[in-house]
């Protein structure tokens, strides 16, 4: 597909996609079914999540032993851009 290679020119592909399934996800997200959505390794995935936390572009919030997902309100900021870039390409 050379919509997904020009955007992967412009973008690190597992990084804006996991904004974008955070984006557009339509129930509670966690790291595995991320992970599984980008076709990724969960250590990966957990890897870039810690930096995207660090960066304030999305919160963990603990539910038992397990970390549900929320993007900040920077983090949908930057998604809807990555989004309208990939649209535009």
């Amino acid at each position: 597909m050379k919509n997904k290679e020009t955007f992967g020119v412009f973008f690190r592909e597992k990084p804006a996609m996991m904004l974008l399934g955070l984006h557009n996800a339509k129930g509670p997200v966690y790291a595995s079914n991320l992970a599984k959505s980008v076709d990724c390794t969960y250590s990966h995935v957990v890897k870039i999540l810690q930096h995207m936390e660090k960066s304030s572009l999305i919160t963990f919030e603990k539910t038992g032993r397990l970390k549900l997902l929320n993007l900040t309100k920077e983090g949908k900021t930057i998604a809807e851009h990555i989004n309208q870039v990939k649209n535009l390409l």
